[in-house]
């Protein structure tokens, strides 16, 4: 599994502290060190059947600077996607991926339904 975080982000250190307690093997990631490329998001959000809104983060500062909110619903799929990957700031973290699981963003009770 690929465990895509911030570590300052205080989720994504609940994430991972969810994780190590059960025992769970990832390879780590600093989102805005390696941001997801735009391959990497297309592919993801195909497998994820989510709306691509969720990938994106509408609490941070970037998003709200940028007004994404206003913008995104005129933006097709494709420039959503490229916008996501010029800026790891702009996307939902924790990501996790594995070969068939997206997971996006911790909700405790989703990630034990998904993979315990």
């Amino acid at each position: 599994m690929l465990f895509i975080q911030y570590p300052r982000c205080s989720t994504c250190q609940k994430a991972k502290k969810w994780l190590d307690a059960h025992t769970m093997k990832y390879a780590d990631r600093h989102i805005v060190e390696e941001n997801p490329s735009y391959e990497e998001l297309k592919e993801w959000y195909g497998k994820s059947g989510l709306p691509l809104k969720r990938f994106f983060n509408t609490s941070g500062l970037l998003y709200k600077d940028m007004q994404l909110k206003d913008k995104l619903p005129a933006m097709s799929e494709e420039e959503q996607l490229k916008l996501l990957a010029t800026n790891g700031m702009l996307v939902k973290r924790p990501l996790l991926v594995d070969d068939n699981r997206i997971l996006v963003g911790f909700k405790e009770t989703e990630w034990e339904a998904r993979l315990l």
